[in-house]
């Protein structure tokens, strides 16, 4: 008799392991590729600025009046976006994590069809995902929000589109600046893609990094472990000054 309570408890026991197992393993799954929404499109040109669509020639819809040209001051206006993009690996799944925030202020300079001058800066306290839980480790333990509550970057060469574009145009130009997170500074260069609006214009773009560079050690946490490499992607509208 007891002989086959043991047997027994050993078949439950295993089962249990199982069970276990297959949650573990098949739960992320389900959950990743049949509950979970896709990760959004990366940001680009063709993107609706948040909470309203799109004009065919890419308008905010503010109504301000064009410029003759290009020439002069802008600023960041309503419409901006910035975040980040990086790949995780979630209990052995591969997802792709986005955070993304519209409180992004920053000016630009344009002499000609070159930008000379500019700096743009990103609140990362407000940068959110569809993850509470990854926000409250971005926040803390990753980009310690608290000592370094801003991201920024500063053109440090001008960039030249070569044209002025028409309303709808796009252009583009090699932008080569600073990127400062978490304290730390860093030369980048990347391409910049610009296109004429009915009241200003708006910049695309997006900055390879890595995590090791800014003084930031890869995220690795509760089954959760980040690449090393990451980017930074935006979408700015830009306003007279």
């Amino acid at each position: 008799m007891a002989g086959s309570i043991r047997r027994h408890w050993k078949r439950w026991l295993i089962a249990g392991v199982a069970v276990v197992a297959v949650l573990g393993i098949g739960g992320p799954y389900v959950y990743i590729n049949y509950i979970a929404d896709e990760p959004p499109a990366a940001l680009s040109l063709d993107s609706s600025p948040p909470g309203s669509e799109a004009s065919p020639d890419g308008s905010s819809g503010s109504g301000e009046q064009a410029r003759d040209g290009v020439e002069g001051s802008w600023r960041v206006s309503s419409g901006s976006q910035a975040g980040y993009r990086v790949d995780e690996v979630l209990f052995g799944q591969n997802v792709t994590a986005v955070g993304r925030t519209e409180e992004v202020t920053g000016d630009l300079e344009i002499e000609g069809t070159r930008a000379t001058s500019g700096t743009i800066t990103v609140d990362l306290a407000s940068v959110a995902s569809d993850s509470d839980e990854r926000d409250a480790q971005f926040r803390g333990r990753i980009m310690n929000t608290e000592q370094f509550p801003e991201a920024t970057f500063e053109l440090t060469e001008p960039a030249d589109f070569g044209s002025a574009p028409d309303v709808g145009e796009q252009v583009t130009a090699e932008a080569t600046g600073e990127l400062t997170i978490h304290g730390e500074t860093n030369p980048v260069t990347f391409e910049l893609t610009a296109q004429r609006t009915a009241d200003g214009f708006r910049t695309n773009g997006s900055i390879p990094l890595t995590f090791a560079d800014y003084g930031v050690d890869a995220p690795n946490f509760g089954g959760i472990t980040v690449e090393d490499e990451g980017t930074v992607e935006f979408l700015l509208a830009f306003t007279p000054a």
